[in-house]
């Protein structure tokens, strides 16, 4: 193997590799003889055809294993030779062969920068350290008994209005038949929770208790019953009583709703997650800090197809926004009325770019020489919790990462930064800062405030151009955008309810970062 230097600027690397005809030859060879044995040929004991005339039958076939396999190979060792450390896949092309001719490829790839670490001991960080106290506590359990649904008695003569809640028996038909799932007794339903198909509970706005209604509804299309979907079906409702929503009132009876003893230990709970979110808090911007402070302390060329690849994934993610941000306005607008942001605003977001890619190599250089390291064991973990946000699908997530090295790659990356993360941390000098729980949150808003300024000057105008939908039309679909679902827990549902309520189907898993 001959290799030869053809590339040395900045951090990229080139080289012109040559597998002489007769190296190739020899692989090729040894590739025949493994099938020797295995190949049955006529006049001959198995094992036994002459290896010339098994190169000349299968020789052709086996030339193209040999080849990717020679490449493969010889491509890292030559890298290797050059002692060379590659930021990214190389870019490998075969410049000329032909069967009883040397090999020549070439090798384009960028090389990991030299990094020299800051002395790490000597950066200086504050730490917010917030207390929970009882004001934060008791807000925070308020604001548990505000998303609690509490529904009394109304009077007979009172007409049921979106929010309220309606006991009735159901009997639901299709063609003039019963179908199982569709009749229950004594079930509570808030209307405008979206909980049963479309159209039922608008149907029972304005009902009143002792109410005789024929509820018509079509069943979806997709629902996940087959024998109902698309069909249409007549529900034959009787209303008991109509419910009117009340306050939850805070006391030892909510807490045990909860499975809990008092409102003391309701209280301690609620302490307890105020704490880790207090916690959480101060971790995020205790790291920001550090980031902001790493990045003043180094100064190096990074890999520029690197940089790429992430202003790539900032640039599409900068465009989703953008559209989102003016479907509020008007549903109907499409990716391509949006404009362009321009090469100014790009420039900023290269520089990101830069920022981001410049850190991740010096927190993973950082960790690589101080063997930091991530174990499987944490990996799966965190797949685990993954896993939890799918019930019923835990054991395709599990499949999902095993059978996906670059998803499990992308699982591993924020664990191995955490670790790093606390590693410099302990040998960091941090004073831990007491604030009160409105201090702190002031102290992250100005940041996001100083992150919203600076968005704002980089957001690009609509273009003129886009077409609005009519007002008529737009409306209620940014209405229907902005309604919340009713809490589950809030009523009490018959099991018969599975055949009528509105199903969706669970996300698959993402593999995302």
């Amino acid at each position: 193997m001959q290799v030869t230097e053809t590339n040395s600027e900045g951090l990229k690397r080139g080289y012109k590799v040559v597998i002489s005809a007769d190296d190739i030859d020899a692989r090729v060879d040894a590739e025949v003889k493994k099938i020797q044995g295995q190949v049955k040929m006529p006049g001959f004991r198995p094992g036994k055809a002459p290896l010339s005339l098994l190169k000349k039958l299968h020789g052709k076939n086996l030339l193209g294993q040999v080849l990717e396999e020679t490449i493969n190979t010889t491509s890292q060792e030559a890298l290797d030779e050059n002692k060379v450390r590659p930021a990214m896949q190389p870019k490998i092309e075969v410049i000329s062969f032909d069967e009883g001719t040397d090999l020549e490829y070439s090798i384009e790839v960028e090389i990991t920068p030299e990094i020299e670490i800051p002395d790490l001991a000597k950066l200086k960080m504050e730490r917010l350290v917030v207390e929970a106290g009882e004001e934060q506590v008791m807000e925070a359990v308020t604001n548990i008994a505000s998303q609690q649904k509490n529904f009394k008695k109304a009077a007979k003569t009172y007409k049921a209005q979106n929010g309220d809640a309606v006991l009735m028996d159901f009997l639901g038909k299709v063609d003039g038949e019963a179908f199982d799932g569709g009749t229950a007794e004594g079930h509570q339903l808030e209307l405008g929770s979206n909980s049963f198909i479309p159209g039922f509970e608008v149907q029972l706005v304005g009902v009143k208790a002792g109410d005789e209604k024929n509820v018509a509804v079509t069943f979806p299309a997709d629902y996940q019953s087959e024998n109902l979907a698309g069909k249409d079906a007549v529900f034959e409702v009787k209303v008991h009583e109509v419910q009117k929503p009340a306050d939850v009132e805070i006391n030892d009876d909510m807490a045990k709703k909860f499975g809990l003893e008092d409102l003391d230990a309701l209280k301690d709970l609620v302490k307890k997650q105020v704490e880790q979110e207090n916690q959480g808090l101060a971790r995020t911007k205790l790291k920001r800090s550090l980031l902001d402070l790493l990045a003043e302390e180094v100064s190096f060329d990074v890999p520029e197809g690197m940089v790429e690849l992430e202003f790539n994934q900032i640039w599409q993610q900068l465009k989703m926004d953008l559209h989102r941000e003016a479907q509020e306005d008007n549903p109907e607008v499409k990716p391509e009325d949006i404009d362009e942001p321009g090469d100014d605003i790009k420039q900023e977001y290269q520089n990101i770019a830069v920022r981001r890619v410049r850190l991740g190599l010096l927190l993973s250089e950082i960790g690589q020489k101080n063997e930091v390291t991530v174990s499987q064991e944490e990996v799966t973990r965190q797949i685990s919790n993954e896993a939890r946000r799918y019930p019923g699908q835990e054991k395709e997530v599990f499949e999902f990462y095993q059978k996906n090295p670059q998803a499990m790659a992308q699982m591993r990356a924020p664990l191995f930064e955490e670790k790093v993360v606390d590693f410099i941390l302990e040998l960091a000098e941090v004073n831990d800062k007491p604030v009160s729980h409105e201090e702190m949150i002031a102290a992250i808003e100005e940041e996001e405030a100083e992150d919203t300024a600076q968005k704002a000057k980089k957001k690009p105008a609509k273009k003129k151009a886009a077409k609005k939908a009519p007002a008529k039309k737009a409306a209620p679909k940014k209405a229907a955008a902005k309604k919340e679902p009713a809490k589950k827990a809030a009523t009490k549902k018959a099991p018969a309810k599975k055949a009528v309520a509105k199903k969706t189907a669970p996300k698959k898993a993402k593999a995302e970062k």
